[in-house]
């Protein structure tokens, strides 16, 4: 499977490792806005291909990732076959425009967050007309080695995309005001990070794979009188939850 990347900023670039991991790197065909010495690098250094012109002719699939309003501009400039499937990251355009401008072609709209560079992603998928029921599951198949696919109506895709686009920001302030304590009460910086971090995939593991609800969970480590329930009470004194609450509105707003 050949595969088109069209923009390699922090999203196509998270794409582009993530796919790294699973395809050759041969097979992956990246245009930039422009080649920039970084880019270059970033090319030596995966081992794509590296297209001046923005002609994924060649290509079974192609990812969009550029800016949103010079998408529409770029992509009237892009060559494609009939057969190239469309997977637009690109938040700010609908699945009918993309399909205006690629009458002949299946079209997905997602919506990913960083952490598809190692695999670990959270994508919220629409699944719309614009896609044949075999372009769909070949769609299917090639995120699912991204992350997790969270297949969701078009009105939910934003606020599923808030949460798992800007949730690893608001997760790496968490880590960082951790290890700060850690460090506080005499912990060594890297091991503070280590722990923090450790921690967090474990949580985010036990809770995606037994399915348990959070609450339940937290239920599990807080016994009565001990050391977690009154840091959780700490937590609600300052308004954590509430602080929470906010970002994330602040941030689908």
């Amino acid at each position: 499977m050949k595969i088109g990347i069209l923009g390699a900023g922090h999203m196509g670039s998270a794409i582009i490792r993530g796919l790294a991991n699973c395809y050759s790197a041969t097979d992956l065909l990246v245009k930039g806005h422009h080649v920039t010495p970084e880019l270059q690098s970033f090319q030596r250094e995966i081992g794509f291909q590296l297209l001046t012109e923005n002609d994924f002719s060649a290509t079974d699939v192609l990812f969009v990732t550029t800016p949103a309003p010079a998408t529409q501009t770029i992509l009237r400039a892009t060559a494609v076959a009939d057969h190239t499937i469309i997977i637009s990251a690109v938040q700010g355009i609908t699945p009918a425009q993309l399909q205006e401008i690629f009458p002949t072609n299946s079209v997905v709209c997602i919506i990913p967050n960083i952490p598809v560079a190692v695999n670990a992603g959270c994508i919220a998928m629409t699944k719309a007309d614009a896609a044949t029921p075999a372009d769909q599951k070949t769609v299917d198949e090639l995120l699912a080695q991204l992350g997790t696919i969270v297949a969701v109506p078009a009105t939910n895709a934003g606020i599923v995309g808030t949460v798992a686009g800007c949730g690893p920001a608001f997760v790496d302030v968490f880590m960082s005001a951790l290890a700060d304590a850690a460090v506080q009460n005499g912990l060594d910086r890297k091991t503070a990070y280590q722990v923090a971090a450790s921690m967090v995939f474990g949580s985010a593991k036990l809770a995606l794979e037994t399915g348990t609800n959070p609450d339940v969970l937290k239920d599990q480590v807080t016994s009565p009188g001990g050391s977690t329930i009154k840091g959780v009470v700490g937590l609600d004194e300052k308004g954590f939850r509430n602080a929470v609450n906010h970002a994330v509105n602040q941030a689908n707003g």
